[in-house]
């Protein structure tokens, strides 16, 4: 069973927690606006990423710093360094009686399936999944959709008509955004080439940097990541052949990474809204309406995905009207974005 979850919050919430291992808040801040007086526990497993990769796991994290300053629910964050480290992470939340545990990627997807039929009272929360298992909030997205949009961007913006795309790994999210990305290329300019490079892995920045250079190196002038950790790497190849005057570009994922990486590297970037997702489901939980057993999808249609709103810093005003106009196609359904 699938349902839509309505959008209605906007998070600014800049990112506290320090790095490492495991991260912690607890209590409220002063001015504690809840209206619940129930203070949930809620912890967090990350993929075999960083709580600060400026994608998709530092979202969902700031949705649960957020909920600890509005309403002063516990919250905690581990980082698996390695798969064997999943399920005893996802444990400590469990056993230590936490009200929600978040998975933050497909990816965990088996762990949390098993967890969730050995303690059926406990609850949890995954992202980027479609399992359906009664006491388990999964939240699907639309990136294929998204992706078209930048994919636009990128085809009526490229000198070369070469443009590359970064995957972390060939799972069913990635394969998305690289669909996506592929028909917005192929919509507005079929005269140009896609390089593709899957890097394999999330958390390596240098891997990413160097799958980077072989794009760029094959006469690419943008490349849209979809990498987590591994894509800050095309970010720090970009900023390197700009010093020395190449005009190349990278395009963002999850956040807004213009606001980390800075304009002058960033064409746009495709946002998707895990914070918003993560932090209306727990609350969901608090007032007595947890989605269990059923897939939230978010799209263009529901406000789940889409481009940076500061992207008429360095896309045309000409391409931002095009991207507008297929943007409303596809809410209207007259065009439906492949998968893969």
């Amino acid at each position: 069973m699938k349902t839509v979850l309505p959008m209605v919050l906007t998070l600014s919430l800049v990112l506290t927690a320090c790095g490492g291992k495991t991260g912690t808040n607890t209590g409220a801040a002063d001015g504690d606006t809840a209206t619940s007086d129930k203070k949930l526990k809620i912890g967090m497993v990350t993929d075999l990423g960083s709580i600060n990769d400026k994608s998709f796991n530092q979202s969902a994290w700031e949705a649960l710093q957020k909920l600890n300053v509005d309403h002063g629910y516990d919250v905690k964050y581990l980082e698996p360094k390695s798969d064997s480290e999943v399920m005893p992470n996802l444990l400590q939340f469990v056993k230590g009686n936490y009200d929600l545990t978040w998975a933050t990627a497909f990816t965990l997807a088996d762990a949390v399936t098993q967890l969730a039929g050995e303690y059926p009272n406990a609850k949890f929360g995954i992202v980027d999944s479609d399992i359906v298992v009664p006491n388990v909030a999964a939240i699907n997205f639309k990136e294929q959709e998204g992706a078209f949009l930048v994919g636009v961007i990128a085809g009526l913006t490229t000198k070369t008509d070469k443009i590359g795309f970064i995957g972390g790994m060939k799972i069913p999210v990635i394969k998305r955004f690289e669909a996506g990305f592929r028909e917005g290329i192929k919509a507005v300019n079929p005269n140009a080439k896609l390089i593709v490079n899957y890097a394999g892995v999330f958390n390596r920045v240098d891997v990413g940097k160097s799958a980077a250079a072989t794009i760029y190196n094959e006469g690419a002038d943008i490349i849209f990541h979809a990498a987590g950790l591994t894509g800050n790497g095309a970010f720090n190849e970009a900023k390197e052949r700009k010093a020395i005057g190449e005009n190349v570009w990278v395009i963002g994922v999850d956040k807004d990474q213009s606001l980390t990486f800075g304009d002058d590297v960033t064409l746009t970037s495709m946002i998707k809204k895990v914070d918003e997702a993560v932090y209306q489901i727990s609350q969901d939980l608090a007032e007595g309406n947890f989605p269990g057993g059923k897939v939230t999808t978010m799209g263009l249609k529901e406000n789940g995905v889409d481009i940076a709103s500061t992207s008429s810093k360095n896309v045309a005003p000409e391409v931002l009207k095009t991207v507008e106009e297929y943007r409303q196609k596809i809410i209207n359904g007259d065009i439906v974005v492949p998968t893969e």
